[in-house]
């Protein structure tokens, strides 16, 4: 199993120093991958909530600085939200991404879930999973053909090129979010991994859930294997994110093939305990550090 860090890009890590520091902290300590967050926009209805002090760096421009201060490190979108995105022009930033990091990219993507979100790009919130499908096959048709054409509902072209392709042949691995039904038969159909953030129950039944849907999907036998990545959100209650090496062996039990840890407490948001709503500053960035040092040793890694 492999084993990365997520939320480089978050909250009080949100600033060039903090982010360069963890990300190349993470490539000395021998993890496989780091991994940015996303949120265009927040949309709360509840003014109070510490979500509205969350600081989100552009998805785009932390995977490229992330590259430029990395060599051998992958680096990955957990998540991109697809369906607010234009797919052309996504197509074109992510395949720069993946040929200045010589071909270092994961792409991790997910339809979104707070309708406020798309209200402030004008995308209608019920088209998502539409648009997600269809963005997909534009992103592949982008990378791949030779002289790309597309005739979709949401997307039309024909007589274009789009160059320099990824590095990666034939494309960036597209990891698929969600929990949902319609989320897991498009990870099966679509996707070269799925991509989940789930504790241990959780994740032993969305992995079962994938195994059903895979029965009567059909899988597109160029997709190989699906991949599974989860991002563990720690222990309920956990205010660090650490987790010990007896949990992880259980993920890697069930067939997860690569495991993201973040001091980034899911739970913490909403308590005012987490570093993803602290202000940026040296105390923030020594902790994420001295806990990806501590889960490093835990995990058994080897320094690079």
């Amino acid at each position: 199993m492999e084993f990365g860090v997520i939320g480089f890009n978050l909250g009080g890590l949100s600033t060039p120093d903090s982010m360069e520091r963890v990300v190349v902290s993470a490539e000395q300590l021998g993890y496989e991958s780091v991994w940015s967050g996303e949120h265009v926009v927040i949309s709360e209805p509840d003014p109070s909530s510490r979500l509205w002090e969350l600081r989100t760096l552009d998805t785009i421009a932390s995977l490229a600085f992330a590259a430029a201060k990395t060599e051998r490190i992958k680096i990955g979108s957990g998540i991109l939200l697809l369906p607010q995105r234009d797919p052309v022009v996504l197509a074109k930033e992510l395949a720069g991404i993946d040929v200045l990091s010589k071909g270092r990219l994961l792409v991790g993507i997910g339809v979104g879930y707070v309708p406020g979100e798309f209200e402030a790009l004008g995308i209608p919130y019920e088209e998502r999973g539409a648009r997600t499908n269809e963005h997909i096959e534009v992103l592949r048709t982008l990378w791949t053909e030779e002289w790309p054409t597309f005739d979709g509902r949401f997307t039309k072209f024909s007589g274009i090129q789009s160059l320099p392709r990824p590095v990666q042949d034939p494309h960036p691995p597209i990891l698929v979010g969600g929990c949902s039904k319609p989320a897991l038969r498009r990870a099966v159909a679509q996707g070269d991994g799925w991509f989940g953030m789930w504790g241990l129950e959780e994740t032993k039944a969305q992995l079962k859930e994938l195994e059903e849907i895979a029965k009567t999907t059909e899988r597109p036998e160029s997709l190989g294997p699906l991949e599974i990545t989860v991002a563990y959100p720690g222990e309920p209650g956990a205010t660090d994110g650490f987790i010990g090496s007896d949990t992880v062996k259980r993920f890697e039990d069930l067939g997860v093939d690569r495991f993201l840890v973040s001091r980034i407490t899911t739970d913490g948001w909403y308590e005012g305990r987490s570093d993803a709503t602290s202000p940026p500053g040296q105390e923030v960035e020594d902790r994420f550090v001295e806990f990806m040092e501590k889960q490093a040793a835990e995990l058994g890694l080897s320094p690079g």
